[in-house]
């Protein structure tokens, strides 16, 4: 990502995801959202860097549509948001992911900065350089 962000706007942008984050959790459907919870902790699915979530290895077309489904949720989220906020949904999208990492439980995977799957440990996870 070649985005440059100056410091108020890194912190407006922490302050805004950890709101976006509040309200994807009420977007999915009940049984989306257990399918969602349980690909998590056992690792099936992880934080990406972007803000979204992926698939870790090459999992089911059933791990795939969850991951679609909340992926297509948190964009029509980060795009409400941005807008009102003035800024692209690719930074809006990337100061969520930052906040989503930072609050993976151990055990559940997120992707660090070179792209790689990490499992979270009881240590802080490995953050992208620009999150807020």
């Amino acid at each position: 990502m070649g985005m440059t962000m100056t410091n108020k706007t890194k912190t407006w942008l922490g302050n805004a995801a950890i709101a976006a984050v509040l309200a994807l959790g009420a977007a999915s459907a009940p049984v989306l959202a257990q399918d969602y919870a349980a690909a998590k902790a056992s690792g099936q699915i992880g934080e990406k860097v972007d803000g979204y979530v992926g698939v870790v290895g090459a999992g089911s077309a059933d791990l795939r549509r969850i991951v679609d489904d909340t992926n297509i949720k948190r964009k029509a989220v980060y795009a409400e948001k941005a807008q009102s906020q003035h800024v692209t949904i690719e930074e809006y999208a990337f100061a969520t992911g930052c906040t989503l990492i930072a609050k993976t439980a151990p055990g559940e995977k997120y992707q660090a900065p070179n792209g790689t799957w990490q499992t979270r440990t009881a240590a802080a996870p490995q953050r992208d350089s620009r999150c807020p």
